[in-house]
């Protein structure tokens, strides 16, 4: 599995950004994608994540609820996290991450988001 993260950007305080993960390879065998970052200085973090059959259920961390918004296109391969009301301690590169039914774990190169106050 390939993981290509695309959308990172300089944003300003209070606004949005959309970033996306393109998956190729063996897509078949992917069970869960989500979305992580890591802020200088920081541990790596979990944002959201979604299962890729069935209903696409969600889970987000606390500090994004309401504000953040993850999907997945099945038949493109790819998932997106919609990000609203970005705060500068959002500041961060925000990686892909897919998980196998073998529970194999694959990462992205990641995207720097850099939000302005």
């Amino acid at each position: 599995v390939q993981l290509v993260e695309s959308g990172g950007g300089l944003v300003q305080a209070g606004g949005s950004l959309r970033l996306s993960c393109a998956a190729s390879g063996s897509t078949f065998s992917i069970n869960t994608m989500g979305w992580y970052r890591r802020a200088p200085g920081k541990q790596r973090e979990l944002v959201a994540g979604i299962t890729i059959r069935g209903g696409g259920s969600t889970n987000y961390a606390d500090s994004v609820k309401g504000r953040f918004t993850i999907s997945r296109d099945y038949a493109k391969n790819r998932m997106y996290l919609q990000m609203n009301s970005l705060k500068p301690e959002e500041t961060a590169v925000y990686y892909c991450n897919a998980v196998t039914g073998a529970l194999e774990r694959y990462w992205g190169q990641g995207t720097q988001v850099t939000v302005s106050s």
